[in-house]
């Protein structure tokens, strides 16, 4: 019996592995973003090649700026002079330096300047804002002191009020307080280059006689110039002041009501560079016609002279001719 179960055969069955039943697709996926990275690359080569090159500059520009600074504002990476595209600022950098003009127009580099010189303007206003709050002097008058921008510069209006003027009635004299605000802002004003220009201002109140004597003219022209010399008391330097206005009462801050006190003041105009190379090319223009006028005078004065100094000569030499003897 064992010698039988010995020979008895052993059968071994193995089982095959089945198969995936639709095979590895992952080259599928692959072939899938080759495809849309190459329809990308063709609509890129289509746009270049039917844009102009001020549309490919903007594109160029809009690729250049971060996402931050697409939405956040500020510099593009474009402007930055670090050698490391989005490293930060350069670290050779001086605080100051001005980025030369990218253009050769003239006209974009007008634009800045005015642009700059604005942003200095607008400095400085806030610079006296910050004045006027700090000192306890100033910031009892802050509701007779208007500070704003205007087409010449920064302007600051100090207004006179029913119970507190700035001058004596009807006279150039200069209050106590006026002083004060006058000697504190002086000093402030040398912060910036930029040249002065002072206007004085009345209601529409007239004296006795007129415009035929002492009028709102004299008297404008007379607190803009004593406001000059308060300024200059108080540390402003002199050479500062362009020019020197009274303007009477022909331009009322308060026009539905010309005998307002508010139109009794004293404006200061911290002049733009445009508004004073216009101010001081018209002086100059002045200044070379009056030169020509005086230059016209002292010839047509050398002529009469000459002819004064050979009159006398010609009447003894024609005196013998006349002569029969």
């Amino acid at each position: 019996m064992s010698s039988a179960q010995d020979l008895r055969p052993i059968v071994i069955k193995k089982v095959k592995g089945h198969s995936k039943p639709h095979g590895n697709h992952s080259w599928k996926i692959a072939y899938a973003d080759f495809m849309t990275a190459m329809m990308a690359l063709f609509l890129v080569l289509w746009l270049l090649s039917s844009s102009s090159p001020k549309t490919l500059v903007g594109v160029a520009d809009y690729f250049k700026t971060p996402l931050k600074v697409a939405m956040a504002g500020g510099d593009k990476s474009s402007l930055s002079k670090s050698v490391i595209p989005g490293g930060g600022k350069d670290p050779m950098a001086k605080d100051g330096e001005v980025m030369k003009a990218m253009t050769n127009d003239p006209a974009d580099a007008q634009r800045r300047r005015d642009q700059l010189d604005t942003e200095r303007l607008r400095a400085l206003k806030g610079r006296l804002e910050q004045i006027i709050e700090n000192n306890p002097q100033l910031r009892q008058f802050r509701p007779q002191l208007l500070l704003d921008i205007t087409s010449e510069g920064l302007r600051i209006q100090i207004l006179d009020t029913q119970n507190r003027p700035m001058f004596r009635t009807g006279s150039a004299a200069v209050e106590p307080y006026m002083r004060t605000i006058l000697r504190e802002i002086g000093p402030v004003l040398n912060e910036m280059p930029n040249k002065v220009s002072l206007s004085g201002h009345t209601d529409s109140a007239t004296y006795m006689m007129g415009e035929r004597a002492y009028s709102n003219w004299e008297l404008s022209a007379d607190r803009a110039n004593a406001s000059r010399q308060e300024l200059i008391a108080g540390g402003m330097q002199a050479g500062k002041v362009l020019r020197v206005l009274g303007l009477a009462e022909t331009m009322p801050l308060e026009q539905k009501d010309p005998l307002a006190a508010v139109n009794r003041r004293i404006s200061i105009v911290v002049l733009n560079k445009r508004a004073q190379a216009q101010f001081e090319a018209e002086n100059a223009s002045a200044a070379e016609v009056t030169v020509q006028a005086q230059k016209g005078r002292m010839a047509d004065e050398m002529q009469t002279q000459l002819e004064a100094a050979s009159a006398p000569a010609a009447r003894p030499a024609s005196a013998p001719r006349g002569r029969t003897e």
